[in-house]
């Protein structure tokens, strides 16, 4: 009896990897990964000589993996929908998956449209539609959060960590100035920064005695906390809308600063950082919710 032979006897409802690939219209190759990978394992595999048993309801099974694999889902992802089995439940975990595959498509094109721009030699005309000036910010003491994260992980980080310490604030005299993010290093897919999430607060002795207690509690955590007084410093800045807080259009915000900086031979003098002034979940896309800055001199 060979492998694509459909079984006769009491097992005659089990089908050959062969005769299985046949009616699933896969190939031999493809069920034996599915198998290796967790998606679909046989209902039978002798002992004796290794042949992979199916039965004829996995086809359905076996023809949903394939395609869901075309649409470049994860395996974890295609295990959680094949799982939920026929029906909404199902149909929803797919629709999760291509909303977020939508989503990044969506910022890969804003991506290329921006680059497009660069490589066209239009900057300046992406940075005009910035407005960039300078404003003094005095001495400040700020409790700190600093992690090394990618730009995916980003966004999640920032508000979970700003929220973290501005709950933290309380107990350091309420906070004091507007909240930021500074970046120490670039943060894309392959760089990870690090960025420090930072939240001025009112009383210095105070918010030292709550960076003690943090350490002491922040065995295992992924960040580091600290406090420390920000020196006085000049910033030069533009505002941006919500929208504009996206990436890669938040890059064309950075780079109109600097443009901006050199044009009138003015230095960074410390790491760049995104301030936060608004209520995030009040606002809408193209209300100002953030200024884009590099401490100068």
């Amino acid at each position: 009896m060979t492998e694509d032979a459909v079984v006769d006897g009491p097992d005659r409802e089990l089908l050959t990897i062969g005769a299985f690939a046949a009616r699933a219209r896969l190939s031999a190759k493809a069920l034996r990964l599915y198998d290796r990978l967790g998606l679909l394992a046989p209902a039978h595999v002798d002992e004796a000589t290794g042949y992979r048993y199916y039965r004829a309801g996995q086809v359905e099974r076996a023809r949903l993996v394939a395609m869901l694999r075309q649409l470049d889902m994860p395996l974890a992802r295609i295990a959680e929908v094949v799982a939920a089995g026929d029906g909404p439940a199902a149909a929803g975990l797919l629709g999760a998956y291509w909303a977020d595959v939508e989503a990044r498509v969506a910022g890969q094109r804003t991506l290329a449209e921006y680059l497009r721009g660069r490589l066209s030699g239009r900057s300046s005309e992406m940075y005009g539609k910035f407005r960039v000036e300078t404003v003094e910010t005095p001495a400040r003491v700020v409790i700190s959060e600093k992690r090394h994260t990618l730009a995916d992980e980003l966004p999640a980080w920032i508000g979970a960590a700003l929220g973290r310490l501005e709950e933290a604030a309380r107990e350091c005299g309420g906070v004091a100035g507007v909240p930021y993010v500074a970046y120490h290093a670039e943060v894309s897919m392959e760089s990870d920064g690090p960025a420090e999430a930072c939240v001025p607060v009112a009383d210095e002795a105070a918010a030292r005695a709550w960076a003690e207690r943090s350490r002491e509690l922040g065995g295992g955590r992924a960040w580091e906390t600290a406090v420390r007084v920000e020196p006085a410093r000049r910033l030069a800045y533009t505002r941006i809308t919500k929208a504009q807080v996206a990436h890669p259009q938040i890059l064309a915000a950075f780079e109109a600063v600097e443009e901006w900086m050199a044009a009138r031979g003015l230095t960074a003098t410390g790491p760049c950082r995104e301030l936060y002034f608004a209520d995030w979940a009040a606002t809408g896309p193209e209300d100002p919710v953030c200024d884009v800055a590099f401490p100068v001199s």
